[in-house]
Parts: C-alpha cells; structure tokens; sequence
C-alpha cells in the first residue's frame, strides 16, 4: 500500500506506519552512525600511523569527492537493479570494508583507495533506496519521509561521534571498525530479510551502464527545472559548510575555552533537528514552499555576524540558528520529485546526493583559501552573505 497525501498536510505517525520506509529509516540510521564511526576510528588510525594531520583529514573527507564520479557513470543502476538486492549489496560492501580496514595492515594509500572506491557506488545504494521511498510515500507524506531522514541523519551523526570518541578511546581503532563492520552488516541483513523485493521500473534496461548514465545525466541537467532545483539544493550547504568547517580555526583564533570548539560544531546539527521538526510538522505543504528563500537566508546571515568576532554564547546560539535553516529543503521536495521522469528517479536522487557531497567537499577548500587571505571570521562572514545571495537569486528566479 502506498501512502498518499497530496494535498493535505501528513503527520509523522502516518508516514511510520508505512512498514517500507519504516525499515529503510532504521536502516539508514544504522548505517550513518556505522560510517561516522568508521570515519572517526579511520582518521585516528591513520593519524597514529602517519603522525600527518593533513592525512588524517584527507581521511576524514576521502569519501565526498568520489561521489560524483559514481553518480555520472554509474547511477542509472538504481533505476536497473531491484532495490531490495542493491540496498543490501551495498551495506554489506560497508560492513567488508570496515572489516578490511580493521584486519588486515594496509599502506595508507591503500586504505583510502578502499574508501574512495566503495564510495564512488553511494549515489548507486543512496539512490535506490531513496527511490523506494518516492514510491511508498507520496505528497506531503514523501515530504515528511524526507524530514525524518534528515532528523535521523543529524541525530545517527552526533550518535556515531559521541560513541565513536568513546570507542576508539576504549577499544581502539581497529576494533571500532569492526563496531561499524557489524553494524551495516545488521542493516544488511534486515533489508535482504525484511524489504520486499520490487522490481525496477520498465524501460530501463537499453543500452550500456556507462552509456545510459552519461545519457540520464545530461537530459536530466538539460531540463531547466531540474537542473534549478538541483542547484538550489546544491549552493545553500556548499556554502554554509564552507564557513562551517572553519569553526575549529575561528575558536583557535579567537581564544575560546579549550573543547568549545567540539561544542559549537555540534550547535548545527541540533538546529536541523529543530528546524526540520518545526517546519516539517508544524507548517502547512503550500506555506513551507513559500518559506524556502526566508529560510536560505536564515541559513546563511547568522553566519555573516562572525565577521564581527561575536562572544561565545552569541556564536553558539548564531550557529543554533543558522541549522534550522537546513528545512529550507523541505519546500523543494515536492517540486522536485514532481520534475522528474518515473524512469530515471534513482539516477536523479543519487545526482543530487552525489552534489550534495562534491559541493560540500568543495566548500572548505573555497573558503579555507579565502581564510589563508583574510581572518576566519570574516572568511566564514563571506560563505554566509554567499549563502544569502543565493536565496535573492532564487527569489529572482523561482524554481
């Protein structure tokens, strides 16, 4: 049974009834605090290893940037592939590699390949799984699926952190990667055992992988409703993250109480919970579409008041703040699913995943240059009037 509510607003209650997604929602969450801690427990054993803290940061990202290279080749494997055995395939090649990398001594070099190459088939898993849910869940119930997922991502986030410092502190590295290990191996194993086994959609089997996905990527960008929704789902983090991952910069720079910068960096996702709680509940389908620009800037201008070198209360709560505007997202999943072609949507969806992360990954590196010209303050200033100039754009041009 399909849950249905186009017009009317949907609750929560009802989009966890639908036993699907319910199962693909605690899988997920499953498996984003296994990575968190496989990310975590990684950059510390590569850290020990090497002494390198660029290695360990590379370690730390080495999973974003591949992305894009899976989304343009492989993506149309979503849309070819019955999702029950393609979910599945790929939290088990999760589990193998947290159990790799916990077993067997590998060069650093070959780790990272490892981790580089498992993600480049993320937008693949990402985008099946979420195309099952576009499926099951449809209008503003499909809305309210993607406001959970995004709470459940936050919360498996900070899960995944504050467990994983205390894992790797208590066990050691290696034996929190074989935490992770077994934990996508149980996300595995309850949607080989628990998820029906739905077929793909028709029509999606001519011609070559490579081929169809180069294909499915370039009519998908070509139309401009898509590729205008895309981007306004792509630029906002880009941004904020830009200036978010200079937060450890700006406490250092500014003489903040040592651990405060752990603190602050965790004042962001708490204001996505409570933003997407808010507006994904409280808010009316029509009203949270007209909200999207208003809360593009509420995601980028706290950030602009850092330029002034705030005190640390003010900065902590700026950055409260400036997470809740994370469900401006929220009024673009509607017209999102609605501009795609039924047969491409699992490409689509790993597309956006895929740029969600590249951008993400490119954000930093952007404005930490900016840092290296000007302070930090005014370098994480810029990514959030950068962020503000993409709600006028889109203001100017509706998507």
């Amino acid at each position: 049974m399909t849950i249905t509510a186009q017009r009317d607003r949907a609750t929560y209650r009802q989009v966890l009834a639908e036993p699907r997604f319910r199962l693909l929602f605690a899988t997920r969450f499953v498996a984003i605090a296994a990575d968190t801690l496989r990310i975590l427990a990684l950059s510390v054993l590569v850290f020990a290893v090497t002494g390198s803290a660029l290695l360990s940061a590379v370690t730390y990202g080495i999973g974003f940037l591949p992305q894009a290279v899976g989304a343009a080749l492989l993506g149309t494997l979503a849309d070819r592939i019955r999702p029950r055995r393609l979910i599945a395939a790929g939290y088990a090649l999760e589990a193998v590699t947290a159990a790799v990398l916990a077993l067997v001594h590998l060069p650093v070099a070959a780790s990272l390949g490892i981790v580089a190459g498992i993600a480049c088939l993320t937008p693949v898993f990402g985008g099946a799984s979420t195309r099952v849910v576009a499926e099951v869940l449809t209008g503003d119930a499909y809305v309210l699926g993607r406001s959970l997922s995004n709470m459940s991502s936050s919360a498996a986030q900070l899960l995944g952190l504050a467990c994983g410092g205390v894992a790797v502190a208590a066990v050691g590295a290696r034996h929190a990667l074989l935490a992770s290990a077994g934990c996508h191996l149980v996300a595995a194993l309850a949607v080989r055992l628990r998820l029906p086994d739905l077929a793909p959609p028709t029509g999606t089997r001519k011609g070559s992988t490579l081929r169809q996905s180069l294909s499915n990527n370039r009519r998908l960008l070509a139309d401009a409703r898509v590729r205008g929704l895309l981007f306004a789902q792509w630029l906002p983090p880009a941004f904020f993250v830009g200036g978010e991952s200079l937060i450890i910069a700006y406490a250092a720079a500014r003489r903040f109480p040592p651990g405060s910068a752990g603190m602050l960096i965790a004042c962001v996702p708490v204001g996505m919970l409570v933003g997407d709680l808010v507006v994904g509940r409280f808010v009316a389908p029509g009203t949270r579409e007209r909200l999207v620009v208003p809360l593009v800037v509420v995601l980028g201008l706290p950030l602009v008041a850092f330029a002034a070198d705030p005190p640390l209360v003010l900065v902590a709560t700026l950055l409260v703040l400036a997470g809740t505007g994370f469900a401006y997202a929220l009024g673009l999943q509607r017209r999102f699913l609605d501009a795609l072609p039924s047969s491409s949507r699992g490409q689509a969806f790993g597309l956006l995943s895929a740029g969600l992360m590249t951008m993400q990954g490119a954000g930093p590196v952007l404005f930490g240059f900016v840092a290296q010209l000007a302070s930090t303050g005014v370098a994480i200033g810029l990514a959030g009037a950068a962020t503000v100039v993409v709600a006028l754009i889109c203001r100017d041009r509706p998507v």
